[in-house]
């Protein structure tokens, strides 16, 4: 009995210790002053070549798809044409979705909330397409891709401003692994 109640205190201390860390990540936050510039794991950031996998450094990863790339293209006011921007953006997730064969991807398309439901979703399919048209063109497996419209539904920002409509307007191409498109 003596040493039960040794074991179960010892038990109860040691899980208390666990949980005294109030900041996991590093003095400030994640990021923070004691984080460092690999997030306070180390001078590789505790992986052999000094990217970690599925981050915003990894190539291969839908974060650097995302961030470095670039998941959205806009558009003008009542347009589906794509401007040089956009055609920009889009080289570079056709010649990303080439290299990296195991995704797929759905190209959303929107509008901005002037115009009635039914005119935003035919301007949003118009949109998607004319995005998944320009991907195809430059290579990408017709297969690998679909689109959908949300119209004015699903906007990115709410304001009666020319700055928040222009947010609005947009084709964002969703990649995810696998099959099921």
């Amino acid at each position: 009995m003596k040493h039960l109640y040794k074991a179960l205190t010892i038990a109860a201390v040691l899980g208390l210790a666990a949980c005294t860390n109030g900041d996991r990540f590093g003095a400030g936050g994640a990021g923070g002053a004691g984080a460092g510039a690999n997030g306070g794991y180390g001078a590789n950031g505790g992986v052999t070549g000094g990217i970690i996998p599925g981050s915003a450094n990894d190539p291969k990863s839908p974060a650097y798809f995302n961030q470095t790339i670039g998941d959205r293209v806009l558009f003008a006011v009542d347009q589906s044409s794509l401007s040089a921007e956009a055609q920009a953006t889009l080289d570079q997730q056709a010649q990303w979705l080439m290299t990296n064969s195991d995704y797929l991807a759905v190209i959303e398309g929107h509008a901005d909330e002037q115009g009635t439901r039914e005119y935003n979703i035919a301007l949003g399919a118009r949109r998607a397409n004319a995005t998944m048209e320009y991907l195809v063109s430059k290579g990408v497996a017709p297969n690998r891709l679909r689109f959908i419209s949300y119209g004015k539904e699903r906007p990115v920002e709410v304001c009666s401003q020319a700055s928040c409509y222009a947010k609005n307007r947009r084709a964002v191409t969703v990649i995810s692994m696998g099959a099921g498109v």
